[in-house]
C-alpha cells in the first residue's frame, strides 16, 4: 500500500518550494521525481497515476515556481532551465545523489533539461508529451500564445491553483509567466538530445499536442530510448491512462539491461 510520507517547503534558489513524499513503506527503490506540466499542480498532472506508482516505490512530487503551493518570485521569469536547476537543488536538499525522473508536458521538457544540465542526477527518464523543438506541435499551438488570455485557461487548472495557492491573486501572474515561457521557447539542439545518456522512455498520445512523429524523432535522437504511443489518448488524458502507463513505467524503471526496443502502448507491457 502507498502512503503519504510527508510534505514540506524547501529553500531552493530563493523559493519556498513545496514538495510531497509518497511511497511504499520499506521500499528500497530509487526515488521517482515527478515534474508537472504547464499551468498544472501535482494533482492536475499526476493525481490519478501518483498513488499507483507509489505502491511499489518512493515518489517525490513538487510544484514549480509560482505554481500551486509554491509562491512566485517577483521579477524572475519562468524558464525550463531554471526549473531544471530547481529540481536538481531539491534532490540535493533531500540528500539524494540520484533519482529517476517522470516529466509530463512542460515537465517533460524540464526533465530533458535536468538530464542535459545535471546528468549525474538522472538514472532513468520518462518523458511524456515533452517536446524539444517547435516541430513538436502544430503551428496553431504556437500561434495561440501571443493572444492567450486568462479566460482561456482550463477551469480544472484554474480551480486547482486557487484551491492551494498561498495568494490566489497570483493566478494571473502565474498564467502570464507560463504563457511568456512558451512565447520564449527555444529549441533544444539535436546534439544536446543526443548527449543524454540516461535510458529514456518517450511517451505520447496518438491525439496529443505533441505529435507521434515528434515522439519518434525524439526516440531516434536519444541514444538509449524506448517509445510508447498511447492509443485513443489526447494530451489531457496521457497521465490518466494508468492501465497502459503504470505497467510500462514499472517495467522500464526495473530494467537492468540496455534498452533499445520500441514499445507500443498496452497493459501487457
Amino acid at each position: 500500500m502507498s502512503q503519504t510520507l510527508g510534505s514540506g517547503y524547501a529553500p531552493i534558489n530563493g523559493l519556498r518550494l513545496y514538495y510531497e513524499l509518497h511511497g511504499a513503506a520499506g521500499s528500497r527503490s530509487l526515488p521517482l521525481l515527478l515534474l508537472h506540466g504547464g499551468g498544472d499542480t501535482i494533482t492536475t498532472s499526476f493525481g490519478e497515476i501518483l498513488p499507483e506508482l507509489a505502491r511499489k516505490r518512493r515518489v517525490i512530487a513538487f510544484e514549480q515556481q509560482g505554481y500551486g503551493h509554491t509562491a512566485d518570485i517577483p521579477g524572475r521569469p519562468f524558464s525550463f532551465e531554471q526549473s531544471a536547476d530547481d529540481a536538481a537543488a531539491l534532490l540535493a536538499f533531500l540528500n539524494l545523489p540520484q533519482a529517476d525522473l517522470f516529466g509530463f508536458s512542460n515537465g517533460g521538457t524540464i526533465a530533458l533539461q535536468v538530464a542535459i544540465r545535471h546528468p549525474r542526477l538522472v538514472r532513468r527518464l520518462v518523458v511524456a508529451s515533452g517536446f524539444f523543438n517547435h516541430e513538436g506541435a502544430e503551428p496553431a499551438f504556437w500561434n495561440g500564445f501571443p493572444t492567450a488570455t486568462l479566460d482561456a485557461m482550463p477551469a480544472e487548472l484554474r480551480d486547482a491553483y486557487l484551491e492551494v495557492a498561498p495568494d490566489p491573486a497570483g493566478l494571473r501572474i502565474m498564467f502570464d509567466k507560463a504563457v511568456q515561457r512558451m512565447r520564449d521557447f527555444e529549441d533544444i539542439p539535436a546534439d544536446m538530445i543526443r548527449s543524454i545518456t540516461a535510458p529514456t522512455l518517450v511517451v505520447c498520445g496518438d491525439s496529443d499536442v505533441m505529435g507521434p512523429e515528434h515522439a519518434v524523432q525524439e526516440f531516434r535522437l536519444l541514444p538509449r530510448a524506448q517509445l510508447a504511443v498511447l492509443p485513443g489518448t489526447d494530451h489531457m488524458k496521457v497521465t490518466a491512462r494508468i492501465a497502459y502507463l503504470v505497467p510500462m513505467i514499472e517495467e522500464f524503471l526495473n530494467q537492468n539491461n540496455e534498452p533499445g526496443l520500441a514499445l507500443s502502448g498496452g497493459p501487457a507491457l
